[in-house]
């Protein structure tokens, strides 16, 4: 019954990040896939009573992770130094990757580095135990929304350059209702939470506007 899509060939750009089974937090993931399963994308976003703002956060960020992780590991033929030499989302965008501890002056480079140093980099934050504990009572540390925004602000460029640059190729693969759903349920997570700067998510202004009034 969950609307979980498997993909032919079922690649994904970066492994996946497992959650624990038989973990609080895996518990939580199964409370959103069912939430989800029901079709209301406002409500399964909704922090379910009496659980960690911080946990909630923390289980769909790895999940949406994974999600962008396995929509752009369908197009990564499509997304090549050649096609793409610049990260961007339509024209009008253009995104210059720095990490603020390896590579600290914003460098130009092609889409597909980009998104691979993009997704090295949120992986690392998910496996670093001091920031996202796995642990039963570890507690997180205090700068973890910060963190946590900073990380779904870097997933949603993936969104935006596979929507502008990419999106042929989507329909071509018959995956538009897969990468819409993804994106809407992203989209109403970090509104419900206000993780998202609006001024971030301008390259798909009018595409929010048309999944989101729908739904009001």
């Amino acid at each position: 019954h969950s609307n979980r899509i498997t993909l032919g060939g079922n690649r994904t750009f970066k492994p996946k990040k497992n959650i624990p089974e038989g973990s609080h937090q895996y518990e939580l993931l199964k409370h959103a896939e069912a939430t989800l399963g029901s079709g209301n994308l406002r409500m399964a976003v909704v922090l379910p009573d009496g659980e960690d703002l911080n946990e909630w956060v923390a289980v769909n960020t790895v999940d949406f992770f994974n999600q962008i992780n396995m929509l752009y590991g369908t197009i990564t033929d499509f997304c090549s130094e050649d096609s793409c030499p610049v990260m961007s989302a339509g024209p009008k965008y253009e995104y210059h990757w720095a990490d603020g501890t390896n590579i600290k002056k914003p460098i130009k480079c092609s889409a597909p580095k980009y998104i691979d140093y993009l997704m090295t980099w949120v992986q690392d934050q998910l496996d670093d135990e001091t920031l996202f504990p796995s642990k039963i009572g570890v507690p997180f540390p205090k700068n973890f929304m910060s963190v946590a925004k900073t990380i779904l602000k870097r997933l949603f460029r993936v969104y935006a350059h596979i929507y502008h640059q990419h999106f042929d190729a989507v329909m071509q693969l018959q995956e538009e209702a897969h990468l819409n759903t993804s994106f809407k349920h992203f989209i109403f997570f970090v509104q419900e939470f206000n993780l998202i700067d609006r001024k971030e998510l301008v390259p798909l202004q009018d595409l929010i506007e048309k999944l989101t009034t729908k739904d009001r």
